[in-house]
């Protein structure tokens, strides 16, 4: 009854659910003229066939006796069955099926429909002839014939573009909890079948939203397209749903948190489904799930621009039968390189961190996931030079990918000697071994708190980056080794990072802390970051040679989009935990803490932009001294580090690094150095 109250626009001149200028949808009978639409073109198709239906089922009834009950039966029936079937079609709500998804579902509303012809055709026919010299059987073979002309090729396209027929065998079964899914494509047709085929599936699925609002009055298994997102408040009244269900893999952050702005207002639940190939694959399997599992909306859905998709064909062919080497390969970033350069067949892959547990981590994971890979765990820290010089002659690697990095603003804030010595030493240790070993390709992992930075990591990783940058352009006109910065934005749930802080303090029943409202960061995801390293890679490697005067020393940027306010995601967190902000867990702001700035930036000022060969990839032009004065200098640093100097340790980084300040926040007492160990 619900459907029927919400349907009935489509036949009538009420107002529709979705807005006056899709009034012309795809499930429209009769568009405006000279429009064609799929609905016209099924409703032009079942014409033919019931004309068609008639002779047919007469022929098969009479055999040889059918050029007599041609003249006196044929074109009357013929005439009657035809415009009855078109009134009778265009009634019956048929064609907001879509041939695509055609189910069981369909060849009953199919059966109903033509019950309802055969029986006006015999009324009609009735006043008409008095039905002489009609066999009795004929109503009967017609109605077979006919259901079997209108199913046939409906069910004979969906065969063929699915290239298997147990998507049509579905069994009706009702489910428990109602959901309004958003997405009428692929992945809510699969849901909605696999929730009919199982008997014991959870949800039951009242309606759909189609986002691009050209399936609106159409159906998939029975269920109705009902709307766009703009009628979501008017449909929740309508179909009292529970849970909003996102369909799609991807959909753009701003649509996610107005979805999620609105679900929250009805007091609703936000999910998505799993991935498409997922549903597929546990169909598949032997006794799997059924595809019915709904998972919480993750925090990058709600990032603030679609996530940025890079070519995976050239990170493959720059991976592909290669030896590399992961520094930091038990960390966030390291151990999502580690899985993907995995995924891309290298010859062999050796994995270097200091930290036992967190290696034994991933090298389990890869054993796993790839067990024929030739791999090795390398318990070892980039500040000993004697360890980056042995591992890089044993193992020859051809590709170094340099993770390993202090990142914690405030823990390397209170520890600066530590700092340099990990992220300033350790690179420069990797970056001489690289050049040494003859490495093809060595990459640093850098960060946009390198741009005017205002805490000791941040500058720590600005001298970093000059390091390898200076070594690029003195070796990229020949040498062997290229080196590649790649600089990027906070990484959603990384170690250290705001998001397992803000995850940890909403599970605890808050307060969740925000160091100022109007602070903000660049986020981007762990995939994104990692695709943007080997992306950049695999770009640095095209470069590599004599003629490599275009890129050599530049950085490498990823269009991060505009950055985020933290108080805004710290907001979403707690909706997507299925609280309200400020009433189930209080927000604090608790002031900026030592090193932190408002805003970050991607460029520095003088860093011009130019645009690459991969959309949404950017050069940043260099920024660098000549690589004998920065050795210089970081070996001071060294020394000063090395002796625990943090005072000395200070005024070398505020040299080497000018723009690094730290305004209008505390810093360690330089008066008394055991304060900055």
């Amino acid at each position: 009854m619900l459907q029927c109250i919400i349907m009935r626009p489509l036949y009538s001149g009420d107002r529709m659910l979705a807005s006056d200028k899709r009034a012309n949808y795809e499930g429209e009978i009769m568009p405006g003229p000279f429009q064609i639409s799929r609905a016209r073109v099924a409703f032009f198709h079942d014409l033919v066939m019931a004309a068609a239906s008639f002779p047919l089922s007469l022929y098969l009834r009479v055999g040889p006796d059918f050029d007599y009950y041609a003249e006196v039966l044929l074109w009357d029936g013929l005439a009657i069955i035809t415009i009855t079937a078109g009134i009778v079609f265009s009634l019956s709500g048929m064609y907001r099926g879509i041939w695509r998804y055609a189910s069981t579902s369909d060849l009953i509303a199919i059966a109903k429909s033509v019950s309802i012809v055969i029986v006006l055709f015999l009324l009609v026919l009735f006043l008409v002839t008095r039905l002489q010299d009609m066999p009795r059987s004929l109503p009967i073979i017609n109605w077979v014939v006919l259901i079997i002309l209108l199913g046939g090729p409906r069910f004979l396209y969906r065969v063929f573009k699915d290239r298997r027929l147990d998507h049509v065998l579905e069994i009706d079964n009702s489910a428990r909890t109602p959901v309004l899914l958003i997405g009428a494509g692929d992945e809510a047709e699969m849901f909605i079948r696999e929730q009919a085929r199982d008997p014991g599936a959870p949800y039951k699925v009242v309606g759909i939203i189609d986002e691009k609002g050209r399936r609106v009055g159409r159906e998939i298994h029975g269920v109705s397209v009902l709307g766009s997102l703009d009628d979501i408040p008017e449909i929740i009244k309508l179909t009292n749903p529970r849970r909003l269900v996102l369909t799609k893999d991807r959909m753009p952050g701003e649509e996610v948190r107005t979805l999620l702005s609105i679900a929250e207002k009805h007091g609703l639940g936000l999910a998505r489904l799993p991935r498409l190939a997922e549903l597929k694959e546990s169909r598949n399997a032997e006794g799997g799930d059924t595809g019915s599992d709904i998972r919480p909306i993750a925090v990058e859905d709600v990032l603030g621009r679609p996530q940025t998709l890079l070519d995976r064909d050239a990170m493959a062919a720059l991976v592909r039968g290669k030896r590399v080497l992961v520094t930091g390969a038990g960390g966030t970033i390291g151990g999502e390189l580690v899985r993907q350069i995995a995924a891309f067949a290298p010859a062999r892959i050796a994995l270097l961190d200091n930290a036992e547990y967190h290696l034994y981590l991933i090298d389990m994971d890869v054993a796993h996931t790839h067990p024929d890979l030739d791999r090795v765990a390398i318990l070892g820290d980039v500040r000993d030079r004697d360890r980056i010089d042995d591992v890089m002659r044993r193992e020859s690697p051809e590709l170094v990918f340099h993770a390993a990095a202090y990142k914690h603003v405030p823990m390397v804030e209170a520890n600066p000697n530590e700092g340099v010595l990990t992220n300033v030493i350790g690179t420069r240790n990797v970056a001489d071994a690289s050049q040494k070993a003859g490495v093809s390709l060595m990459v640093q992992i850098s960060t946009d708190k390198a741009v005017d930075p205002a805490n000791v990591m941040g500058a720590t990783k600005r001298l970093a980056e000059s390091y390898c940058q200076a070594m690029d352009l003195q070796d990229g006109s020949g040498g062997e080794t290229r080196f590649v910065v790649v600089r990027f934005g906070n990484v959603l749930g990384s170690t250290g990072s705001v998001i397992p802080l803000f995850q940890k303090q909403i599970a605890y029943g808050g307060p969740v802390t925000v160091t100022h409202p109007d602070m903000t960061r660049f986020f981007m995801t762990v995939r994104e970051a990692v695709e943007l390293v080997l992306q950049a890679s695999a770009l640095g490697a095209e470069n590599a040679g004599p003629e490599n005067t275009n890129t050599g020393g530049k950085i490498h940027v990823l269009d991060m989009g505009e950055p985020v306010k933290v108080m805004d995601l710290a907001r979403q967190m707690i909706r997507l935990a299925g609280l309200t902000p400020d009433k189930d867990i209080d927000i604090e702001i608790i002031g900026i803490r030592p090193g932190e700035k408002l805003h970050e930036r991607l460029l520095h000022e003088s860093e011009s932009q130019t645009p690459t060969a991969c959309e949404g990839l950017m050069l940043a032009t260099p920024r660098t001294a000549d690589p004998a004065v920065l050795r210089r200098v970081i070996d001071e640093l060294e020394t000063s580090a090395r002796a625990r100097d943090g005072a000395q340790t200070l005024s070398l980084l505020h040299r080497a690094i000018p723009e690094f300040q730290r305004p209008g926040i505390q810093t360690p007492d330089l008066e008394n150095p055991a304060a900055a160990q």
